[in-house]
């Protein structure tokens, strides 16, 4: 209610990162934007401050995606960055959390994280280490090859 409260008008445009389609970025591709609304806000409520010494909690970012043709905010966060970030380092921190989650996701899957079956500590950071060095090395490979080159055989 309180990014609503503010109105659409409050939205500012942000970049956040290159995408994966031909564009106008630096590196040829088009760049992530949309807009976003943040706000400094202090939680509150009876159950917050029952939980907490003092009688509230300091001042957190509240940070809302609001695109230019939707009639209210898609996105929300909440955050406890300091008071003077700005709003591009907010928005690209946000949206880090995709990256991170697929990154996650790729190593469990893709590269094995998930079928570690030993039973002592040092296999298991052996095995961590592995599928840590293998992860690197699939980034670099994609970061180094054009999106629209074929798979090499």
């Amino acid at each position: 209610e309180l990014v609503i409260a503010v109105g659409r008008q409050a939205a500012r445009p942000v970049s956040w990162r290159e995408g994966s389609r031909p564009g106008t970025g630096r590196s040829g591709l088009k760049r992530m934007h949309s807009r976003f609304v943040a706000l400094r806000i202090r939680p509150a409520g009876r159950e917050i401050r029952q939980a907490t010494d003092g009688p509230e909690l300091p001042e957190r970012w509240l940070l809302a995606e609001w695109p230019a043709g939707e009639s209210e905010p898609v996105q929300f966060w909440l955050s406890s960055l300091p008071s003077g970030m700005p709003l591009a380092t907010l928005v690209r921190l946000a949206k880090l959390r995709w990256r991170i989650e697929h990154d996650y996701r790729e190593m469990k899957q893709a590269l094995g994280l998930a079928h570690f079956e030993g039973r002592t500590w040092a296999g298991w950071h052996h095995h961590v280490t592995l599928v840590s060095a293998a992860h690197a090395f699939c980034t670099l490979q994609r970061l180094t090859r054009d999106p629209k080159d074929p798979a090499p055989a």
